[in-house]
C-alpha cells in the first residue's frame, strides 16, 4: 500500500472546499459593493442638502442684505446641515468598519487558498493575513515607516475625512454667525469661525480614532503577518 502524502489541494473533497471558499469570497465581494454604494449615496445626499442650503441662503441674502433675518435663518439652516453631516460621517464610519470586516474575511479565505495551493503565493498582490497590516495591504495603503506623512494625509482623502473638513467648515460658519448675532466685530467673528473649525476637526478626528479602536473578538488575528 502506498504511503505517499498527496500534494496540498489534491485531498478528497478539495474541489468542494475550493468551491465553497470561492462562493464565500464572491459573497463578500458583493457585500463590499453594497457598502460602497451606500457610502456614495450617503455622501451624495449630504452634498445635495448642503448645496440646497447654500442656494437658499443666497436668495435670503439678496432679500435681507445679510441683515438680522439672514443671520437667524442661516444659523437654523446650517444647524440642519451640520446635523446631516455628523449623521453622514457616523454612518460612513460604520460602513468602513463593516468594510474592514469583509476584507478580514477575504484575507482569511485567501489564507485558506494558499494552504491548499501554496505555489500560488507569488501571484497574489493582496494579503493572506488577517491582522491590521494585512488588511491595510489589501486596501492598498502603504504604512511603511517612510510613508507616515502619506498615511496621515490619506485620512483626508477618505470619504469620512473629506466630509469631516466640510462639516467642520459648516460648524465654523455657525460660530461666526452666532458671534455676529451677538454684535461681535468681524475680526472676532473670523477668529470664532477659525476656532470652531479647528475644534470640530479635532473632535471628529478623536471620534473616528475611538470608533476604530473598538475591539471585536471575531476579528482577532488568526493568521498574523510574519515579523520581518
Amino acid at each position: 500500500m502506498s504511503t505517499d502524502i498527496p500534494p496540498p489541494g489534491s485531498e478528497p473533497g478539495a474541489a468542494s472546499a475550493l468551491q465553497i471558499l470561492a462562493t464565500e469570497h464572491w459573497s463578500l465581494l458583493a457585500t463590499r459593493s453594497l457598502t460602497y454604494t451606500e457610502s456614495l449615496g450617503r455622501v451624495s445626499m449630504f452634498l445635495a442638502i448642503l448645496s440646497g442650503a447654500v442656494i437658499a441662503l443666497a436668495l435670503v441674502a439678496q432679500a435681507d442684505h445679510f441683515g438680522p433675518t439672514f443671520i437667524s435663518i442661516a444659523i437654523l439652516m446650517l444647524a440642519v446641515v451640520l446635523f446631516a453631516g455628523i449623521a453622514t460621517i457616523a454612518r460612513l464610519m460604520s460602513l468602513n468598519r463593516d468594510d474592514y470586516r469583509w476584507v478580514i474575511g477575504m484575507n482569511r479565505l485567501r489564507h485558506a487558498y494558499l494552504e491548499m495551493h501554496p505555489e500560488l503565493e507569488s501571484v497574489f498582490v493582496t494579503s493572506p493575513y488577517d491582522d491590521v497590516p494585512g488588511a491595510l495591504r489589501t486596501f492598498g495603503i502603504n504604512v511603511t515607516a517612510g510613508r507616515r506623512l502619506g498615511s496621515a494625509l490619506h485620512v483626508f482623502q477618505t470619504l469620512p475625512g473629506m466630509l469631516a473638513v466640510i462639516v467642520a467648515a459648516v460648524a465654523g460658519a455657525i460660530g461666526a454667525l452666532v458671534s455676529l448675532a451677538f454684535g461681535a466685530p468681524r475680526l472676532v467673528a473670523l477668529l470664532a469661525a477659525a476656532a470652531v473649525f479647528v475644534l470640530a476637526v479635532l473632535l471628529m478626528g478623536a471620534w473616528s480614532r475611538r470608533s476604530f479602536g473598538r475591539e471585536d473578538p471575531s476579528l482577532a488575528p488568526r493568521f498574523p503577518s510574519p515579523k520581518s
